[in-house]
């Protein structure tokens, strides 16, 4: 088959689980001998707004990524430049299916190009952002000033306006009501949007229970449109684990440098451990978020070390012999965390959030262990309890995945092999 991956961003220039996932997704299905070609975007601020060039990938050159350039529209959500673009590309390729990831940075109006091709249409979710206009339900001007980027139970017009779209509003307080009714109206319209263009998609992947759950509750996507099937990996990336040698119980985070992440709560709860642990942090930095981090962290001294990013085939080597337990300390809702899985293979312990896509897949005291949802004390609690007791971590971390007999998470040959099922009733118009 002709297969067209559409995502906003590719490795390395993006780096985050969506991409990586892609990227992994289309590297098995070139394997199984399908032709494959990315749709993308990058963000060059000096070359002219939507240039579209070509490169391959450099893992696989037998996959040719198409790349729009998009550095000022990103706010945005339809973009007709880009459509045509898309559109330019759609007929170079004459896919047989379009898989997209993320719209986001792209444009909606892609959807309808290959809708209007009469192309299936398969979208994995990755986060919630078809149903909520900034795609973590997390608030920028949360009601209670202390609660720093709370989470949104639900999306609601007036509401996104004034906790998260307030942003845009001039500032003038006499005109506060004008930029309001502005914003709730083009929310409104959004969304609107957004449910007409989930209603051109031919099937729904959910890579967690949880968020097929929302998306069908909340967003009212039915259930003949959607199924429940978690991320593939490339499980010949692990290898056997060498844990170094003589050194205190380390504690890992892998992950980008944003507040989303969590990662200052992680901080502040390494902070109130008692005895001897470090902390190693992976990422690529991200300008002054990564300086302040740097800067809370300081107080600890040596006891935490920033890494560099490593390259996702090397994360046994680079992180997992260098650390005895993950920690996934997000203060958003996520789905199905790529990182989780990887340290469950690699049969390492993992602290996440009792919450979400989190929560699914860490059992607490089965696998790994929960804490609450955004408390630093929490935290700081579970990590105590590794911290005294290796030997817990150790047990708990050899239990692995939970949903396979042997442990391992789900293979990439595997998952190709869904997705050519699904693929092909589509193409059959069985689905």
């Amino acid at each position: 088959m002709k297969i067209l991956k559409v995502i906003h961003g590719y490795p390395m220039r993006y780096n985050a689980g969506s991409e990586v996932y892609s990227q992994t997704l289309c590297l098995g299905l070139v394997e199984r001998g399908h032709n494959v070609d990315v749709f993308s975007r990058e963000e060059d601020s000096f070359a002219p707004d939507f240039n579209l060039r070509t490169e391959q990938d450099f893992r696989d050159k037998r996959i040719t990524v198409h790349l729009v350039n998009n550095p000022r529209m990103k706010d945005r959500y339809k973009v007709e430049e880009i459509d045509k673009k898309f559109a330019e590309v759609l007929e170079k390729i004459k896919p047989d299916v379009v898989h997209f990831g993320h719209l986001n940075h792209l444009s909606t109006g892609i959807v309808e190009v290959a809708k209007s091709k009469n192309l299936p249409i398969v979208y994995t979710l990755h986060d919630y952002w078809l149903m909520c206009p900034r795609g973590q339900f997390i608030q920028f001007f949360p009601e209670d000033k202390n609660d720093i980027w709370a989470c949104c139970q639900n999306q609601e017009n007036e509401k996104c306006a004034k906790l998260c779209y307030a942003r845009y509003f001039g500032g003038e307080s006499e005109y506060s009501k004008y930029d309001f009714e502005y914003w709730t109206n083009w929310i409104e319209h959004r969304m609107e949007h957004a449910k007409k263009i989930s209603e051109l998609v031919d099937v729904f992947i959910a890579p967690s229970k949880y968020l097929y759950n929302r998306f069908h509750n909340e967003f009212g996507i039915p259930k003949n449109k959607m199924i429940y099937l978690d991320y593939g990996f490339d499980l010949s990336r692990f290898g056997k684990k060498n844990r170094i040698a003589n050194e205190p119980f380390t504690f890992g985070y892998i992950g980008t440098h944003i507040p989303a992440k969590g990662i200052h709560i992680l901080l502040e709860a390494f902070g109130k451990i008692k005895g001897d642990a470090n902390l190693r942090i992976w990422g690529r930095p991200r300008g002054q978020d990564t300086e302040a981090l740097i800067n809370i962290s300081a107080v600890y001294g040596d006891k935490i070390e920033w890494k560099t990013e490593y390259e996702n085939q090397n994360i046994v080597e680079d992180v997992f012999n260098c650390c005895d337990a993950i920690v996934v300390p997000s203060v958003w809702v996520e789905n199905s965390p790529l990182v989780i899985h990887e340290a469950q293979q690699a049969r390492v312990p993992v602290i996440t959030a009792n919450i979400g896509g989190m929560a699914e897949y860490v059992h607490h005291e089965k696998n790994g262990l929960l804490f609450e949802h955004r408390s630093s004390d929490s935290l700081a609690e579970q990590m105590q309890r590794f911290a005294d007791n290796p030997k817990i971590a150790k047990e708990l971390g050899n239990k692995g995945y939970l949903f396979s007999e042997n442990g391992d998470i789900p293979n990439i040959e595997k998952h190709v092999q869904d997705f050519e099922k699904i693929y092909k009733h589509l193409l059959r118009n069985e689905v």
